[in-house]
């Protein structure tokens, strides 16, 4: 509600009596006096109020309030309970459902009434002359309702306060007499007398506060929501959302059109958005009752029962467009049953809601999708449903997903004669039906796929790829596998991918036999990966190209920490691991593994059980240039991120402009900083002046001047771990500290000695890290893709996605526990419901 909406309470005091009826709890009122409050009201300033009209401030206390709120529509009638209010946000509970549900009729003002059972006061009490007298155009709805309790400070007490139905001035109250539960309801009254808690028995007339505040419009529909819901009403309300009530929200129904005849639709998927949307904004059902391809007639579920809504669209030939012909509105009944979603809100209707949002970013989340659609429509939705909008939001803006599978061949040609030199090797598998293989179809197996420009850069960057596997997040599963190269200014370059069933044996040797085949070609190359037992066997296979010497192993220490955590708990223990594998000396190594030791002797013997080569520096020969993971992460996030929501023809095509535009962006900041005159790479100058600002505070002795052997002695320690004196060779580019053979340009006591020989340190730096090298891996570029009409065309079977990896349509996901015979069930147990036996 808007904070300059207000409300006038009409306040009972002589006492109250609540009763109960077929249709619930109600207030009976007769004595009004007015009280002005606002959505800004506290529950203090309410109970302020009250005390200062009945003259009663200083002696009295307000302990509680009582709420008369609805919590179940009938067909025709609307059921009541007590709700207790006694706090701020008990009192925004009904400021949200007059927000949400403003009073029936013809004006345009919201009522509340709150009723008490008061104590010794007879003031009477006279309606304001600015609360309005209005008649109902139709049958009154009866407004939500309180009751409160008056307890004396000083042992004088007043009774209870009632919020009870609407009852103003000149206008027999909703809910009294023949107003809205006709003049046979009393006979169904069982008086129940709210006491004075001061011991006076009070025969309970009301004390009533009737709200009144401007609305937008005019609303026939009441609330229909449970008392279940009313902890999240205590929640939401002050923040005025009413998610998972089935309530609309302050722009919902009061500022919701009605269809007008001769108003126009684009096709018929607009006209039955729009007929869906009015009915999941109005809160109320209705069913089709006729529909083809040349009209849509639809009925209120009510219709017959004294509602005589109803729209008949049909199709303008002429023109192409759907028209309304015929329509009967507004609705006239009330919702016929308690629900926290609606119908109508399919997963058609959440598509077209989401769609922005997943056309900004494919890759948004399906919480942040759910929580979005609940706050916009007011009703709870599951998970499934948010998902499966999702996955037609992205088939409508990338393509289908089905269709997707058929283009692969075509995108094959088309990106081999865009740019010749691309390597896209597609593998299916046949379709049998009936036993006889389908030679017009075929199911997609396997696709690797690599540029000319990624071939060309690996050959600049340095001697090492990061292989790992992604999860596809969309209709049908599979995995998306990446090898990853990095330049000289720590730049990662995803240089192949392949899209796969799984990770498994057959899948890793496919990719990895193309990867070396096409890509890798260089001898001595390092491989880091998880530990996979997979990803070993296929790069252990004889013919494979990943043996030693020709390429070496070596794991993800990432991988190994997570490993490590699956036995052993606590942070301080994964700490010490990390510390350890980043340890460029045997010396720095054996210093962290004594305190891992020091906590549990079972850690290290764990950590044994791995070959130190795979997991550690100080044992990689320098082949690492410092990296300890695989860089998936990174580069999916800051490269590739979304193409795994994509259909995998969007997805093979995101990889050719999302590399296409990081050649360009990286290459020019290579080229600009060649044209400044720099030598060396971003990252290693500033690499080298840390390491210059500590060389100062070294103590340097020659040796051998032939083979440059020092020895460097530190003044003060430089680090956390320090030696003291170290030995540096120049000629050998090695150091006792590590640093020199495992980054491959000098450490701290190398510049030392640099400095000490008069020598320049430029000729130390590995080749890798000048800017040159790094300008070339990026200095072929990419060609624009030629349009899809000038694809070769394709004459072979038709590629379809294999149905066993569709992702599972309804209920719970499949579960991958492991079953033994105490999952085997009796099957001569009878089968018993799950709830009365």
């Amino acid at each position: 509600m808007a904070s300059e909406e207000s409300f006038v309470v009409l306040v009972h005091h002589k006492g109250s009596i609540k009763r109960k009826t077929r249709f619930g709890v109600k207030f009976t009122d007769k004595d009004p006096l007015c009280i002005v409050v606002s959505p800004r009201t506290s529950y203090d300033d309410l109970v302020r109020s009250v005390l200062m009209k009945l003259g009663l401030e200083g002696a009295k206390r307000v302990k509680k309030f009582f709420y008369r709120i609805p919590i179940t529509v009938l067909q025709d009638t609307v059921k009541y309970d007590c709700f207790t209010i006694g706090s701020d946000e008990d009192l925004q509970v009904m400021f949200l459902c007059r927000r949400q549900f403003p009073e029936s009729g013809g004006s345009n003002r919201n009522t509340t009434t709150l009723a008490t059972a008061a104590g010794s006061s007879s003031r009477p009490a006279v309606a304001s002359s600015s609360v309005p007298v209005y008649e109902p155009a139709v049958q009154p709805v009866a407004s939500p309702s309180f009751a409160a309790d008056l307890n004396g400070s000083g042992g004088d007490e007043v009774g209870s306060f009632d919020i009870a139905p609407n009852a103003l001035p000149g206008v027999a109250p909703l809910g009294v007499g023949d107003g809205f539960w006709g003049e046979g309801e009393e006979d169904d009254v069982e008086p129940d007398m709210i006491d004075d808690d001061s011991g006076d028995d009070i025969g309970a007339s009301e004390l009533a506060l009737a709200v009144v505040g401007s609305s937008s419009g005019t609303q026939q529909y009441p609330p229909h929501f449970s008392s279940l819901d009313l902890d999240a009403m205590r929640q939401e309300g002050v923040s005025g959302h009413s998610v998972g009530f089935g309530a609309r929200d302050a722009e919902g129904t009061a500022g919701l059109t009605e269809f007008q005849v001769g108003q126009q639709f684009q096709d018929k998927d607009e006209a039955l958005l729009s007929v869906k949307t009015y009915s999941i904004r109005r809160g109320v059902q209705y069913k089709v009752v006729e529909s083809d391809h040349r009209r849509y007639v639809g009925k209120c579920s009510e219709f017959g029962n004294g509602c005589t809504w109803l729209i008949r669209l049909s199709l303008r030939q002429r023109k192409g467009i759907w028209e309304v012909k015929r329509y009967n509105g507004p609705h006239t009944c009330l919702a016929t049953s308690i629900s926290s979603d609606h119908r109508s809100l399919d997963y058609h209707v959440i598509s077209a809601f989401i769609m922005p949002m997943v056309r900004a970013d494919a890759s948004v989340s399906i919480k942040v999708l759910l929580n979005a659609t609940a706050a916009h429509f007011g009703f709870r939705l599951t998970y499934r449903r948010v998902w499966m909008a999702k996955q037609k939001a992205i088939s409508l803006i990338y393509g289908d997903w089905d269709e997707s599978y058929n283009e692969l061949p075509r995108w094959v040609l088309g990106v081999q004669l865009t740019m010749p030199g691309t390597v896209a090797v597609l593998w299916t598998s046949p379709v049998r039906v009936g036993g006889q293989v389908d030679e017009s179809q075929a199911y997609f197996h396997r696709l690797f796929w690599t540029f000319p420009s990624c071939i060309e850069a690996f050959r600049h960057c340095k001697p090492l790829v990061s292989i790992d596997g992604t999860h596809l997040y969309g209709k049908y599963g599979g995995t998306l596998l990446i090898a990853i190269a990095q330049d000289g200014n720590s730049n990662i370059l995803p240089v192949a991918f392949a899209l796969v069933e799984g990770e498994n044996a057959e899948s890793w040797s496919f990719f990895l036999s193309h990867l070396r085949q096409h890509v890798t070609l260089q001898p001595g190359l390092l491989v880091i990966s998880d530990r996979h037992n997979d990803i070993k066997a296929a790069l252990e296979a004889p013919d494979g190209g990943w043996l030693p010497p020709s390429a070496y192993r070596a794991f993800c220490i990432r991988h190994v920490v997570a490993n490590f955590a699956l036995t052993f708990k606590g942070k301080d223990a994964r700490r010490l691991l990390v510390n350890a594998a980043y340890a460029k000396t045997e010396v720095e190594f054996d210093y962290w593994f004594d305190i891992l030791r020091s906590e549990d002797p079972a850690m290290c013997e764990w950590a044994n059980r791995i070959d130190y080569s795979l997991w550690t520096q100080h044992r990689d020969d320098g082949r690492r240039f410092g990296h300890m993971t695989t860089n998936i992460s990174e580069c999916v996030n800051s490269i590739l991120k979304g193409v795994r929501n994509l259909p995998v023809s969007s997805l093979v095509k995101a990889t050719y402009g999302r590399l296409a535009e990081l050649f360009v962006r990286k290459g020019r900041e290579a080229e600009a900083q060649m044209g400044t005159g720099q030598q060396f790479s971003q990252h290693l100058v500033k690499s080298i002046e840390a390491n210059l600002k500590t060389a100062r505070c070294f103590t340097v002795t020659l040796y051998d001047r032939d083979n440059s052997e020092f020895t460097v002695a530190e003044t003060t320690p430089t680090g956390s771990f320090s030696l003291g004196t170290y030995r540096v060779s120049l000629a050998s580019r090695t150091c006792d500290c590590g640093y020199f053979q495992a980054l491959h340009f000098p450490c701290q006591h190398a510049l030392a000695c640099c400095a000490y020989s008069r020598v320049t340190w430029s000729s130390y730096v590995h080749s890798v890290y000048q800017i040159s090298s790094v300008f070339s891996v990026y200095r072929m570029g990419f060609t624009p893709p030629i349009p899809e009409g000038f694809w070769p065309p394709y004459d072979g079977p038709t590629v379809i996605p294999d149905p066993a990896r569709r992702r599972v349509r309804e209920g719970h996901p499949r579960s991958t526990r492991i079953r033994t015979n105490m999952d085997e069930a009796d099957p001569n147990r009878p089968k018993r419901c799950g709830l009365c036996r």
